[in-house]
C-alpha cells in the first residue's frame, strides 16, 4: 500500500517570536511521517495555531503476503499519520476526501471537546473538502477515526490513527519512539488465503476476525520493517488500538514495562513494572522501557493465539554488546 502520507502541519506563530531567518509570522512545517516513525518530540513552550491538512482515500494493499485488501485510509497508510500538538494549541483541520473516492468520510478525533469529536463538521464526499477550528484542552494520546455511517464498517476498514497532545513541558526524553496501532480485519477468505479478499460484515458483526494485525498487515513489524534500538536505550511506544471490537493485551517478550500511561493519560504518574497493559478498543496506551540486553524482542496481543495465529506480533531488534550479568544463555 502507498504509505506516502498527504497530511501537512504548520505551526502559525501567532504573536510569538521566532528565532532564525525565517520572521515572526511565518509558518513553521512540521514534516509528516509514516507508521511507525513519530515526529520529533515539540521545542516550543507556548500553544500556537496548526493547521492540519489529511485526505481520506480508497486503495487496494498488502494485508498479508500474497492477500490483498482495499483499505479506506486517512492519508493513504494505515493507521493514518501520528499527529503531534500541545496542549493549548489552536488547531484548524482541513478533511479532504479524494475524488477517487466512491463513498463519504469524515474523522472524529478523541481528543476534541465538541459534537462528534469533528465527525458532524467533516462529512465529506468525494473531491470535496471540510474544516472545523478547535482547541486541544486536555493532553494525551487519542484515537480518531472516521465516523461515517456504517461507522463500524468505515472503522474495520482501516480508518483511524493517535493524535497526540503534549502536556506544558513535553514529555520526558527519550532515546526511540515508534507508534503501533492494533487492529482487526474481516474477510470473506480465511487467514492467508491468496489474492484480493472483501469485508464480511457478518464476521464483523460477530467479532469473529481473521486477521489481528499492528499497523495494517501482517508483518507490518518484522524482517527489514522490524523497529531497531540499541542496548541501554529508552524505548517509547505510542500504541493505539482501532479495533473495531477487540481488547489488546500489549505485550513485549522478554521486556518489563518501567512506565506505563494507561488510556494515554500522560496528565496522571505513570504506573511502573507492568507485563501487560490492556487498551480497549478506541483506546491507547504508551509505555516505555530500557532495552538492556541484545536480541530479538517480540510485540504481541498476549490473547496468544492472535499472535500466533493472527498475524498480532511485530519484532524490536536490540544491537550491542552482551551484558552477561543481566543475562546469559546456557550452553
Amino acid at each position: 500500500m502507498r504509505m506516502t502520507l498527504r497530511v501537512i502541519l504548520f505551526v502559525l506563530w501567532g504573536t510569538l517570536t521566532l528565532s532564525g531567518p525565517a520572521g515572526a509570522n511565518e509558518p513553521i512545517k512540521i514534516d509528516p511521517t509514516s507508521p511507525p516513525n513519530v515526529p520529533p518530540p515539540l521545542t516550543r513552550t507556548m500553544p500556537a495555531n496548526v493547521v492540519v491538512s489529511l485526505e481520506t482515500t480508497e486503495e487496494k494493499g498488502t494485508l498479508a503476503d500474497g492477500v490483498e485488501y482495499t483499505f479506506w485510509t486517512f492519508g493513504g497508510s494505515v493507521p493514518g499519520p501520528f499527529i503531534r500538538i500541545r496542549v493549548g494549541d489552536q488547531v484548524t483541520l482541513h478533511l479532504k476526501n479524494s475524488e477517487k473516492s466512491f463513498l463519504p468520510h469524515s474523522i472524529d478525533l478523541h481528543a476534541v471537546n465538541g459534537p462528534g469529536g469533528g465527525a458532524e463538521a467533516t462529512q465529506v464526499a468525494p473531491g470535496e473538502t471540510k474544516t472545523f477550528r478547535w482547541k486541544a484542552l486536555n493532553p494525551g494520546l487519542y484515537v480518531y477515526h472516521c465516523a461515517t455511517p456504517h461507522i463500524p464498517t468505515h472503522v474495520a476498514n482501516g480508518m483511524y490513527g493517535l493524535i497526540l497532545v503534549e502536556p506544558e513541558g513535553g514529555l520526558p526524553k527519550v532515546d526511540q519512539e515508534f507508534y503501533l496501532l492494533q487492529s482487526e480485519f474481516y474477510t470473506t477468505g480465511a487467514f492467508g488465503e491468496k489474492g484480493l479478499q472483501a469485508f464480511d460484515l457478518r464476521n464483523a458483526r460477530e467479532e469473529n476476525p481473521h486477521y489481528v494485525v499492528f499497523n495494517g498487515r501482517v508483518g507490518a513489524l518484522s524482517g527489514e520493517r522490524a523497529l531497531k534500538a540499541k542496548v541501554g536505550e529508552t524505548v517509547r511506544l505510542f500504541i493505539g488500538n482501532g479495533g473495531p471490537n477487540l481488547t489488546s493485551a500489549f505485550h513485549v517478550i522478554g521486556e518489563i514495562f518501567d512506565r506505563v500511561y494507561p488510556e494515554g493519560a500522560v496528565g496522571s504518574p505513570p504506573q511502573t513494572n507492568i507485563q501487560s497493559t490492556l487498551i480497549p478498543p478506541g483506546g491507547s496506551a504508551i509505555v516505555e522501557f530500557r532495552v538492556d540486553v541484545p536480541g530479538r524482542y517480540l510485540l504481541v496481543d498476549h490473547a496468544i493465539f492472535r499472535a500466533i495465529d493472527k498475524g498480532a506480533v511485530g519484532v524490536l531488534e536490540v544491537s550491542g554488546p552482551e551484558v552477561p550479568e543481566i543475562f546469559r544463555p546456557g550452553k
